[in-house]
């Protein structure tokens, strides 16, 4: 029986199995075995002694990995891209010699995780193209329903859902922005050497400075990536990790705003995450209807943004060409900000699936402030009739005083406007004017139209293939 370990909840209970594969040992080992396959082919190519016959060695066994024969010898050497070196070659004793051949570790080490994190950063994308298209049904059903604004925390000018959701998908949309930017400009290390001089390689191609440049770019091509970075020491700049966390970090910012509103919204009892039938609120409170998913939201969104200063600093310490107090912490910061963030996303995308909307509740909400908001409009509406700006300013101040007192004080319902109805002042107005809703949303239910067709639809229709994502949570 195996010795209980530390279980990573991330792995277990949070992530979709998508991104744990990405950052898994084995997905990393095959990208090394690719790149060491890369590696000779693109030397051979170019003109040095390795056999087709080696490269078909190294390509039947590119994906068979022997990781506890890899782990005996990291335990001897205590390096563990030599004991995979090793482990590789022993299964491919012919391209034993030819095997990491004027390489560095951060050949295979840098190369591959940023093949990782640009396959990462994709997975990410689709998730919030899926998010988006879940938001985005979700405006447009409730486009035209009015409900309580707030500025402050405090009641403001009336919007409606659908508007006040795409506030949380604009802030999606920018991250969605910062990801493109970021993928467009993520590079390879490629072949640079153990100083980033190369020097190894000029020395295999003979002093032929055009072959070790054509080596790079190639091998940069083959990998995915349209460049090399134009200059590393033996690590491409650690900043490329600090921008990647800012960009997930920003992910992390906008769930967390997004959660904390619906976990306000759900306890003004306006509108709730999906309750499943036999789900459990509370083990002591039975009629408990807790928003747990939008609390794990910003628990996971929160570990998130407390990783985004990790990667600035590991950059700030990277001494003249590098050093390996890097590795330890980009082991354990960039997968775990990846899961995270994916974890956040698949949990947004089930909500914002299943949102529960209570009309009856909003609308009760907001008449409960609408008087106070329609003084303005009988403030208009009685200069118009007549009466006197600064005259009619006072009447409603002295009354919404008034009224205000009465609903602190005595818990009794809002009667400004019947108190306004009554005064002389307002004798030439129809006070019951005022009170559809739908007259003080503004442009909001065009704006919920413009930005769903004009932002929101082109960046849908580039994605082909978000349906496939599944939005299950597994506890």
């Amino acid at each position: 029986m195996s010795e209980p370990v530390y279980d990573n909840p991330l792995i277990s209970r949070y992530a979709s199995r998508e991104m744990a594969q990405l950052f898994s040992t084995e997905h990393r080992i095959r990208l090394w075995r690719e790149l060491w396959i890369v590696l000779a082919e693109t030397e051979k190519d170019l003109g040095l002694a390795i056999s087709d016959s080696q490269i078909a060695q190294l390509k039947a066994f590119r994906s068979e990995l022997n990781l506890e024969v890899a782990n005996a010898y990291e335990r001897k050497l205590r390096h563990d891209v030599m004991a995979q070196v090793h482990a590789y070659g022993d299964q491919c004793p012919d391209a034993r010699g030819i095997i990491h051949l004027g390489a560095t570790s951060c050949y295979v080490t840098d190369n591959s995780d940023l093949m990782m994190m640009r396959d990462a950063l994709r997975l990410v994308r689709r998730r919030l193209r899926s998010c988006l298209r879940a938001m985005a049904m979700f405006a447009r059903q409730h486009a035209k329903l009015p409900c309580l604004a707030f500025t402050h925390l405090q009641p403001a000018q009336p919007t409606t859902v659908g508007k006040r959701a795409t506030l949380w998908m604009y802030d999606l949309v920018l991250d969605l922005e910062e990801i493109e930017h970021r993928l467009e400009s993520l590079k390879a290390r490629s072949a640079k050497g153990t100083t980033g001089t190369q020097a190894s390689f000029l020395q295999l191609f003979d002093g032929d400075h055009a072959k070790v440049r054509e080596l790079e770019r190639r091998i940069a091509e083959k990998i995915g990536f349209s460049s090399a970075y134009a200059v590393t020491g033996q690590t491409y700049s650690r900043k490329v990790d600090a921008f990647l966390l800012d960009t997930l970090a920003g992910v992390a910012v906008s769930v967390h705003k997004l959660a904390t509103d619906l976990r306000l919204l759900a306890n003004r009892k306006e509108i709730e995450e999906p309750f499943e039938e036999h789900q459990i609120g509370s083990s002591a409170m039975a009629y408990k209807r807790n928003p747990m998913r939008s609390e794990r939201m910003c628990s996971l969104a929160r570990f998130v943004m407390s990783l985004q200063t990790s990667p600035s600093m590991t950059a700030a310490t990277q001494w003249f060409e590098r050093t390996l107090d890097d590795s330890a912490n980009r082991r354990l910061v960039i997968p775990q900000a990846f899961l995270a963030v994916d974890a956040c996303l698949v949990l947004l995308q089930n909500v914002t699936q299943g949102l529960v909307v209570y009309p009856k509740t909003i609308e009760k909400n907001l008449r409960e402030e609408l008087p106070f908001m329609a003084t303005e409009s009988l403030l208009m509406a009685g200069v118009a009739a007549g009466g006197d700006r600064q005259h009619l300013h006072e009447v409603i101040r002295v009354h919404s005083q008034a009224a205000a007192n009465r609903v602190k004080q005595e818990g009794l319902s809002n009667d400004l406007l019947e108190r306004l109805a009554s005064d002389p002042a307002f004798a030439k107005v129809s006070v019951t004017d005022v009170m559809a809703p739908e007259q003080y949303v503004g442009r909001a239910v065009e704006q919920v139209a413009e930005f769903l067709e004009e932002v929101v639809a082109p960046l849908l229709d580039q994605s082909d293939d978000d349906a496939e994502l599944s939005a299950d949570v597994r506890c």
